[in-house]
Formats: C-alpha cells, structure tokens, sequence
C-alpha cells in the first residue's frame, strides 16, 4: 500500500478550528500554511532528514507569507493578529509531517522575535527584528547549557563589562537553528550566582571569537540543524543588551509560556494527522478476512485517544483565551504543555502499532511523526519539571 493510496480524513478529525474566537481570518491563515507546508515542505521531508537541515530560503518563504510577525506590530512589519491566529498557524503546520522544520520555524516565530518585540528598543529592533520578521535573518534561542536545560538559574556562560562593551565567553548546547543563526538571543550571567544575576543579549554570530562546535546528530527532528555554540571573549556592544540587566531569568520564563503553549498545540495537530492517517490505514488493511480497523481492540483504543485528543485541545483553548486576555496562565499553560505532549507519546504508539512493520520504515510519515514526537515531553521543560511547576501553582 502506498501513501497515495490513503483515503481523505475520517470525519471529525482534523477539521478546522471551531470555536467563538476563532474568526475567518484565522480560518485563511490556518489554509495558507497548510497549503504552503502542502507545496514546501511535507514533499521533501525524507531529503531533509537525510541532508540534517533544510534549505535557507525556506524561511524567506514563511517571511514573505507573514508567518514570523503573526502577533508582531505592522510596524516592525507584522500584522498585528492575536493568539487565536498563532493557533491556526500551528494548526496549519502540522500539514508539513515535518516536526524538525517546524521546531525551527517556531523557534523564530514564537521563541525568539516576541520577545525581541516586548523587549527590545526601537533600534534594536529596526536593526534585527525586522529583517528576522521578514525572513532575512534567521534567530536562534540561546539558553541550555551542557551543565543543564531547565536549570536557567543555574547558568554559566558569562558576560562582564568592559567600557562600552559586554565581553562573552561560555558555552551553549541544543541550539535550533544554531549553525547558521544570524543573531542569538542569549541568557548570560552579568551578576552574582543564582536567578538574579542573568541577563539577556542580542548576540550577532559575525562576532570575533564565536564559533559552531559541531551539528548535533539527533534521533529525532532531523531536517533541522541543532547545534553546540562556543563563546571566546566575544565582544558585543552594551547596546544590545536585551531588556533590564539581572532581568534575564524573568524574561526566561515569561517567554518559556509561548512557547510551551505552541509546543502543546503542536503536540495536538499532529497527534490528529497521525491518528486520521492511522485510522483510514486500519479501514484499508485487511488481515483475517476483515479490516484490521474494525476489531474492537482498535476502534476502542482509537476512541479513546480522539477523546483524549479534543480534552487537550480545548485545555489549550483554555490557556490561550487567559493569555490572549493579558491575564494569568501559567498554571494552564503548564498543564497543557504536561497533557498534551504525555498524549503524544500514547497516541504515537498506538499509530506505529496499527500500521505494523510499515510503521517502521521511512516509506510512511508515522515514523517521522514518532521520532520527531519524542522530544515534547525533554523540550521546553521536561514533563516532570512541569508536574513541579503544577504541584507548585496548586500549593501542594
């Protein structure tokens, strides 16, 4: 059987947002980067696993479509839409079966321009944000550290003073887009140990003394480039200090909730692509006289994860309205983050499982959505550092 072969979605899975907040602009948006991820990215999956990276002008693309300034002001070159319009973005990337394109492209999108928005002084941001917006530059995250990921407080790569200058030496790791990053919004310690001394920087990679260790070889995620960074007395000016000094690890965690947030309504479209694709293979593979589909083990198990599946959606609609209303949503967030990606794994399984020894090969797009699904309970914070952050929030 090949994957032509495999029939339109079964009903109710997968279907277009439908929600009060969820107007026709977003349902376009949501079309548009279907179609796009459709046309650019999902035929070519299999060779950008194998090349460990994707074609630079990709991102271009997705600036020319307004993908990295959804929620940015016009001014900087956005359009100035709300979360609801980043759901159907994320929504709409799931189309692409491609979570390492993805990641990267979320990384700019979501991880790293909001904050250089909310942040950054209208220099700073005519000089980086709006090329990055329009798909010019390419951003990268810098935060983990080969001492630990979700550790922020703990971090060690360190700037000083020196003049009109900030002087950067240390050591970055797991770094999407990290080898050809044209800035880096870096975490470094400016001040005493602990969460009160870390700041946050633009970090150009043109700068003297910094350099690309190596591209990291992952199980997971293989279209896009991860890397380990190095920092040698690298000289950047005061200028591009990112925000309040001391302020960094602040800043850390207000921008760890957007991402969270996309991160567990990745998990949920993709877990809908995998489970329509799995479920219309089970009505089409025969085995003992029957579609295999039909025996009760899979239709229960299948129900239970559509149930499952809308639970987690809707737990993410719950955290988007608080944040889309400026209001408190940590506590939200986390528990979608914690629901959403578990589910992931569950559902993956179930999907690999149906589909037999074909789930083993490249051929079909349940083992890339597997690998790629695997880091959603690592990244981001770790299910059991969300569980602490819960048991926290709920005073237990």
């Amino acid at each position: 059987m090949s994957q032509a072969s495999i029939t339109p979605a079964a009903p109710h899975v997968g279907e277009a947002p439908a929600f009060p907040y969820f107007n026709e602009e977003h349902a376009m948006l949501r079309e548009t980067v279907k179609q796009f991820c459709l046309k650019e990215i999902a035929p070519y999956g299999e060779e950008w696993d194998e090349a460990g990276i994707f074609p630079r002008e990709l991102f271009k693309k997705a600036g020319d479509l307004g993908l990295f300034g959804i929620r940015t002001d016009p001014k900087w070159g956005g359009s100035g839409l709300d979360w609801w319009a980043t759901a159907a973005y994320v929504d709409g990337l799931s189309y692409a079966n491609n979570g390492g394109v993805g990641m990267a492209l979320m990384v700019q999108s979501d991880m790293t321009l909001p904050a250089l928005e909310e942040l950054g002084t209208d220099e700073q941001r005519e000089e980086f944000l709006k090329p990055a917006v329009a798909g010019d530059y390419i951003a990268a995250l810098g935060i983990s550290e080969p001492g630990g990921g979700s550790d922020v407080a703990n971090i060690k790569t360190r700037a000083r003073f020196d003049g009109d200058d900030l002087v950067i030496s240390g050591q970055k790791l797991w770094i999407t887009n990290g080898t050809r990053s044209d800035f880096i919004l870096l975490a470094v310690r400016t001040g005493d140990e602990g969460y009160k001394g870390i700041s946050f920087v633009i970090f150009p990679t043109k700068t003297p003394g910094f350099s690309v260790g190596k591209k990291l070889k992952k199980i997971g995620n293989l279209s896009s480039d991860t890397a380990e960074l190095f920092f040698d007395n690298c000289r950047v000016p005061r200028r591009y200090l990112l925000g309040e000094l001391n302020k960094g690890f602040y800043y850390v965690m207000q921008n760890f909730q957007g991402e969270r947030l996309v991160a567990a309504l990745g998990a949920v479209h993709k877990m809908e692509r995998a489970l329509e694709f799995a479920i219309n293979y089970g009505k089409e593979r025969e085995a003992f006289g029957q579609p295999i589909g039909s025996f009760q083990v899979w239709r229960h198990r299948f129900a239970e994860h559509l149930t499952s599946i809308e639970a987690g959606k809707w737990l993410c609609y719950r955290a988007l309205d608080l944040i889309n209303r400026g209001q408190e949503a940590v506590r939200e967030i986390t528990m979608a983050k914690l629901f959403c990606c578990d589910l992931d794994q569950k559902v993956m399984y179930d999907c690999m499982q149906i589909m037999g020894g074909f789930a083993y090969t490249t051929e079909y797009p349940i083992g890339r959505a597997w690998r790629d699904g695997r880091l959603n309970t690592i990244g981001g914070g770790a299910s059991e550092i969300m569980k602490e952050i819960i048991a926290k929030l709920s005073k237990l």
